[in-house]
């Protein structure tokens, strides 16, 4: 699945992911929680402001990014307490 991505550069030089956009839902990052590289590609793991986890791949060589990973919160759901 194909998203965009914003990304930032933080105060040590390190890449990371702000927020992006899936299927027209903008997911805002909360927390980077960890990222690894390869010679022609990029993977961040990233938890979004409803506490789900999210694994984003860039190729770097298209600049095409992709969602690999999606892991929904096991937080109980508000509506779940009423």
């Amino acid at each position: 699945m194909r998203v965009q991505v914003e990304t930032f550069v933080d105060e040590g030089g390190v890449e990371k992911l702000r927020r992006f956009y899936l299927n027209g839902r903008q997911v805002e990052v909360v927390e980077n929680l960890d990222q690894w590289h390869g010679a022609d590609y990029r993977y961040f793991k990233v938890r979004g402001s409803e506490g789900d986890v999210y694994i984003l791949y860039l190729d770097a060589l298209r600049s095409q990014w992709a969602l690999t990973m999606y892991q929904r919160s096991q937080l109980p759901d508000s509506r779940d307490a009423m």
